[in-house]
């Protein structure tokens, strides 16, 4: 690991300023990713400005009813906080699913969103990839890719991002507060990832210095009857194949409230708008699911190992549908 200078301010105005004024900085709150990075050479920051004791470690109510989920809060907190529990099951249990217990009780809400992709090719700095390198290739195309993306990606990127609370934010329509050098604004988790496109350096609309001080979420209503399912190699400790987020509220046999977003199938949280458009109005049978799950991911292109995602996420959606209309009824 290459040498670097460290800080650690007690404000906001000072965190900004520290990084503002290097280039090279980067913020660093739980570490479990960045430093991973560092120690394989795929980053080299020269100063880490920890933000960790920032005041952003709460989740707090909102006057409407909705919640304001610091940046700083740990996975671990946020899975067993009780009123994410009772009125977002679905951030709840994709909290809970996030690596394993001691990476939970680490990696903070914010980190967990900015986290890198775990291409192979990306984590491997003697291997080409356009996302450290633009114009170096991407191998992954024609090498292993079991794992990557089938659908949002580009020619020069087919990585999938691997956040699990990005998916569950993506279904409940959050935002995204940040401070940086212009002062604060806000962004909808769905406009907060950059599409691959021919420079697939920056995953996000971050600009340098900026810094993300927590999560916005509406006044729970059909957020109450929603759940997260993820599908991995292994039980513990390992990155989705497929995950799904949907929040599901039926009335009378009929759907009166759809909200799906997919993971592990794209280079962001893909947020299903075909399946929810069969089945707003729709009704609650299993019949609808199906064919609503059907229409997902809108615009599949799977590569040569990867196709078994397509029917993989179809029968996870419409498992996960009708559980939720089982449990609503």
């Amino acid at each position: 690991m290459r040498p670097f200078d460290y800080e650690r301010p007690w404000n906001i105005d000072a965190a900004l300023a520290a990084v503002r004024d290097t280039p090279g900085a980067m913020y660093l709150g739980g570490g479990t990713n960045l430093i991973d990075l560092m120690r394989l050479g795929v980053l080299a920051p020269e100063l880490l400005v920890d933000v960790s004791r920032l005041p952003f470690d709460r989740v707090e109510e909102t006057g409407d009813g909705g919640l304001v989920i610091g940046a700083a809060v740990r996975s671990a907190d946020l899975a067993s906080h009780l009123g994410v529990r009772r009125r977002y099951p679905v951030l709840a249990q994709a909290a809970l699913s996030v690596g394993s217990a001691q990476i939970r009780n680490m990696g903070t809400v914010a980190g967990n969103l900015l986290q890198r992709t775990r291409c192979a090719y990306f984590t491997d700095v003697t291997k080409p990839c356009n996302k450290r390198e633009p114009g170096s290739g991407c191998p992954a195309v024609d090498g292993v890719h079991r794992n990557l993306a089938v659908v949002g990606y580009s020619p020069s990127c087919v990585a999938t991002h691997p956040s699990d609370l990005a998916v569950a934010f993506a279904a409940l329509d959050a935002v995204v507060r940040i401070e940086g050098a212009t002062g604060p604004r806000r962004v909808p988790i769905t406009a907060f990832y950059r599409d691959p496109g021919d420079d697939p350096r920056q995953d996000t609309v971050l600009e340098h210095a900026d810094l993300i001080t927590g999560i916005e979420v509406p006044p729970a209503g059909a957020a109450a009857h929603s759940a997260y399912r993820k599908v991995c190699d292994r039980t513990s400790f390992a990155f989705a194949v497929v995950s799904v987020a949907v929040v599901l509220e039926v009335t009378a046999g009929a759907v009166r409230d759809c909200r799906i977003a997919l993971g592990g199938v794209a280079p962001k949280p893909w947020r299903a708008e075909r399946a929810e458009e069969v089945l707003y109005g729709a009704d609650a049978t299993e019949e609808n699911f199906a064919r609503a799950a059907r229409t997902e991911p809108a615009g599949a292109r799977p590569l040569r190992d990867n196709g078994y995602k397509v029917p993989l996420v179809r029968n996870l959606l419409t498992r996960t549908l009708i559980d939720l209309a089982k449990k609503g009824a």
